[in-house]
């Protein structure tokens, strides 16, 4: 067997790497052996020095009590966010009211002919039984509910994330500036930015759009740029030989040519959209998301299910009629709109004569019962006395003693600057000094702020889920990319894992491994994992077929086809899925402190509870600098030619 050899793989020069990396190493340490000693004697111990910590509980209840007091008088309220609030309310009237008017069977016949417009008769027939099963199920009017909240918020996240996304693509400074702002976005738990959303348009639908916004227009930001900037330089190059303007460039090639990225885009718009449906809840957006959170407050798995399954089925839906929409090709031409339109109203009329435009009472179907007695038989023969391998309480215990201690005592045990030394040092190594002042005073802040020991105990917990999501995410995607038969199994799956609301199967997690910081990994793992699978299989997918076949000619294996040509040209997509692993990780913290895992997840849930601004939003600026670090400590940092790193 020829060993494989292919040019393009082989980037850079070893030795000019290794000797400017022990460059960086050594100027680090001559940096140490000057301030490690001074600032081990003015601040000895472990923990963050509390001279260097600045108290914001003052400022930040002023601040509360200042727009309480000013909510429904000063003009800013008014005349801006006042209107924003009407604005949004009117829309998600009209589109729940029109829904309303077409009666179950219009919205299904309507739902089903736009799929059969769009994707062939075997969508259309999928999206009719997922309609229907929502009326069987019992959550009809729940799930017009949220239908109308979720399409007011998608169009809103896929507007301002396609904007953003389009600046970040074309423009290097303003990729630069909205990377830290993304983060931001994306990683504050919702829990964090719910109290201010709450402050400013107070409790109903405004308040839930708008944290939606927030966190679901992040991924359509970030795959839109990355679709931009991955366009083929020798197409772009043939269209501007052909004297294309910028604007025709950007219209007739760049954007087709990411057409792929922002399809995936909007699917993880959707998909963290309706993820946000029970959060959105807690603030009084109704629908599904509330009779969620009612059924998980009684502990009723069964009922908090049958809720659950509608906002999976949606999320389906939604997810495979926008595809067959950007696909462009429609499989049949039998249905045209003006028909389809057509055949919605006579089906409307219809039941509205017969007085049937809400769901049959007696055709819906109780699964409550039948689900609660399976979560029952689990608790009772998998928790514990499992022979051989034991119980899933033994795994939770084992992976908090072999792990998640050591990680965490091992984090609080290194000194404070010998923590910020650490990051400095992986930060540079990957990226330039710019990365590693960006990730240290991001840790640093952290201390500032007075939040040190419960941020490494976060920090501990994330970096095991990240490494746990990490490889699943990478294997399952490799094996997805592979085999096309993989793929199609893997997409109802990964579907449901990422638009079943966090609190659906937080109680089977805390069930099957009780409370603690194990159950905490565990629900971030299962979040975070379905996007880490999508994007590793969508940048193996769209590895150049000519490098394969080059590979291929030379006699190369399916394992050095991969390791050796696949990943290192998918590097980019790669790159990106571990920055969404951490994200995802990061943003679901949140649940962990619901669940035992303490840290800085419980003070967010603490502060949303008690209306704490100051222990919320400082718990949740330590989760966004904890972000922050960790994108910089993992997200390599290219050097621009003439500048040193």
């Amino acid at each position: 067997m020829a060993t494989l050899s292919v040019p393009v793989l082989r980037t850079g020069k070893p030795r000019v790497l290794r000797s400017r990396a022990a460059g960086k190493l050594l100027l680090l340490a001559l940096f140490a052996a000057v301030l490690a000693p001074w600032a081990a004697t003015h601040w000895p111990g472990a923990a963050w020095p509390h001279q260097l910590t600045v108290h914001l509980d003052k400022p930040l209840t002023t601040a509360s009590d200042w727009v309480i007091d000013h909510r429904d008088s000063h003009p800013l309220f008014l005349y801006f966010f006042g209107y924003i609030s009407n604005a949004v309310i009117l829309a998600v009237r009209a589109v729940y009211l029109t829904l309303l008017a077409a009666g179950w069977a219009g919205v299904t016949a309507l739902s089903a002919l736009t799929a059969w417009r769009l994707g062939g008769v075997r969508l259309a027939a999928g999206t009719a039984a997922a309609f229907l099963a929502c009326g069987v199920l019992g959550m009809w009017l729940p799930t017009m509910q949220t239908l109308a909240l979720m399409v007011v918020a998608v169009l809103a996240s896929v507007v301002v994330g396609a904007l953003l996304g389009l600046g970040a693509g074309l423009s290097d400074r303003l990729d630069r500036a909205l990377r830290p702002v993304l983060d931001t976005m994306q990683v504050l738990p919702a829990f964090a930015y719910l109290l201010p959303v709450v402050l400013v348009f107070g409790i109903g639908v405004p308040a839930a759009v708008l944290a939606t916004v927030v966190y679901a227009a992040p991924p359509m930001a970030r795959l839109t740029a990355l679709g931009l900037r991955g366009a083929d330089p020798e197409v772009l190059e043939a269209v501007e030989s052909l004297g294309a303007t910028r604007r025709q460039r950007l219209l007739t090639a760049r954007i087709p040519l990411a057409r792929k990225e922002l399809l995936l885009g909007l699917n993880q718009t959707i998909m963290m959209a309706l993820s946000m449906a029970v959060i959105a809840a807690v603030i009084g957006a109704g629908g599904l998301g509330d009779r969620v959170y009612q059924a998980l407050a009684s502990v009723d798995v069964g009922a908090a299910l049958a809720a659950g399954i509608p906002i999976v089925l949606l999320a389906v839906v939604l997810d495979r009629v926008t595809a067959a929409a950007g696909d462009g090709v429609t499989r049949t031409r039998t249905i045209g709109w003006p028909y389809a339109l057509a055949v919605t109203v006579a089906v409307a009329l219809a039941t509205r004569l017969l007085g049937a435009l809400g769901w049959p009472a007696g055709w819906s179907l109780n699964i409550a019962e039948p689900v609660n007695r399976a979560v029952d038989w689990m608790t009772a023969h998998l928790y514990s006395g499992v022979p051989v391998i034991g119980g899933t309480a033994d795994w939770a215990g084992h992976f908090t003693t072999w792990i998640l201690d050591p990680v965490r005592d091992g984090l609080q045990w290194l000194p404070w600057w010998s923590v910020l030394l650490i990051v400095a040092a992986l930060a540079w190594l990957i990226g330039t000094w710019r990365t590693a002042l960006t990730a240290v005073l991001a840790m640093a802040a952290i201390g500032v702020l007075g939040v040190w020991e419960p941020s490494l105990d976060t920090l501990s917990q994330v970096l095991a889920a990240v490494a746990v999501t990490l490889v699943l995410g990478f294997a399952t995607g490799i094996a997805a990319a592979r085999s096309d038969r993989v793929e199609r199994a893997l997409r109802p799956v990964l579907d449901v894992f990422q638009t079943m609301p966090q609190f659906v199967y937080l109680i089977p997690v805390v069930a099957l491994f009780g409370v603690g910081r194990a159950p905490a990994v565990a629900a971030a793992v299962v979040y975070a994992l379905p996007a880490v699978v999508r994007i590793t299989t969508q940048g193996l997918c769209q590895v150049d077929q000519a490098a394969l076949e080059s590979a291929r000619s030379l006699g190369a294996t399916g394992r050095q086809q991969l390791w050796q040509v696949q990943l290192p040209l998918a590097r980019r997509a790669l790159l990106l899925a571990v920055n969404q692993g951490v994200v995802l990780v990061l943003a679901v913290v949140i649940i962990g402190g619901l669940v035992g895992g303490g840290a800085l997840g419980y003070d967010v849930a603490f502060g949303l509870a008690q209306g704490d601004l100051a222990t919320g939003l400082v718990a949740g600026a330590a989760i966004v600098c904890l972000g922050l670090m960790l994108d910089r400590v993992t997200q390599p940092t290219e050097r621009r030619p003439g500048k040193g790193a």
